[in-house]
C-alpha cells in the first residue's frame, strides 16, 4: 500500500531569544495551575469543552490509532449517580484498600471518601482508553498500540487547553472505576481511564500549600 505524505508546515519560526522567553512564560503559565476541590455553579460553554477536546484529539498516538473516548456529562442525575458509586469505591479505598502508607501520603491534601465536586461542578468528562475497535456488528476488528500511553497524552493536553480558558479541572481516579463503563453505556473493549471535573472554582477557594520537584529532581542529561 502506498502512504501518502504531504508537505509539513511549520507553524512558527522562533530565534532562539524568543523560543527562551516564550518557554519561560509557558511555565509560569502552567505552574499556576492547581488541582481544585470546590467548584462554583458558572457555566461552562460547550464550544468551549468543544474546542479542549479537539485540541485533545491532535495527541499524538500508537499508529495514529486515537485510542481515547471522552464522554461530557453535564446531567445532574447522571452526575448523581457517578457520585454515589465513586463515593462507595472511595470508601472502601479509606476504610483499608489503600494501606496506611498510601493514607499518610494522601493526609495533607486533606481528601476523603466524600466527593461532592462531581455534583457541583458544571462539567464532567469521562476519559475512556480504547483497547481495541469494533465494527458496526460489536466485533473486535483492530487492537490498539499504545492505548494508555496515547489516552495519557491526550489527557494531558486536555487539562492543558482547559487551564489555557481559565477553567480548573481535577483529576479523579476512583478504583475501580468500572461503573462509569456501565452508567454511561459505553462498549466493550473500552476501560475507564480517568474522570475530569472541570469548572470555575469558588470564590476564595484555597488549596494545599505544596510545591513541585525541582528541575535536578526530575532530569538528568548525558
Amino acid at each position: 500500500m502506498t502512504k501518502k505524505f504531504i508537505p509539513f508546515n511549520k507553524p512558527i519560526d522562533l530565534t532562539q531569544a524568543e523560543m527562551l522567553r516564550r518557554s519561560a512564560e509557558f511555565y509560569k503559565f502552567m505552574k499556576s495551575r492547581r488541582t481544585i476541590r470546590e467548584f462554583s455553579n458558572k457555566e461552562v460553554s460547550s464550544e468551549v469543552i468543544d474546542n479542549c477536546l479537539k485540541t485533545a484529539g491532535t495527541a499524538p498516538s500508537g499508529a495514529n490509532q486515537q485510542p481515547w473516548h471522552f464522554v461530557i456529562i453535564r446531567d445532574s442525575s447522571i452526575k448523581a449517580q457517578i457520585r454515589i458509586a465513586a463515593e462507595e469505591e472511595e470508601r472502601n479505598f479509606y476504610a483499608g484498600r489503600a494501606g496506611d502508607t498510601w493514607l499518610e501520603a494522601l493526609e495533607p491534601l486533606g481528601t476523603d471518601a466524600d466527593k461532592p465536586f462531581l455534583e457541583k461542578a458544571p462539567v464532567l468528562i469521562a476519559i475512556f482508553e480504547q483497547k481495541y475497535a469494533l465494527n458496526d456488528q460489536g466485533e473486535k476488528i483492530i487492537k490498539h498500540y499504545y492505548a494508555k500511553e496515547s489516552v495519557g497524552i491526550a489527557t494531558g493536553m486536555l487539562i492543558s487547553a482547559l487551564h489555557n480558558v481559565g477553567l480548573a479541572t481535577l483529576t479523579h481516579t476512583p478504583s475501580p472505576m468500572n461503573f462509569l463503563s456501565k452508567i454511561l453505556n459505553r462498549p466493550e473493549g473500552e476501560k475507564p481511564f480517568l474522570l475530569l471535573v472541570v469548572g470555575h472554582p469558588t470564590e476564595g477557594v484555597k488549596v494545599p500549600d505544596i510545591d513541585k520537584k525541582s528541575l535536578k529532581d526530575i532530569s538528568s542529561q548525558f
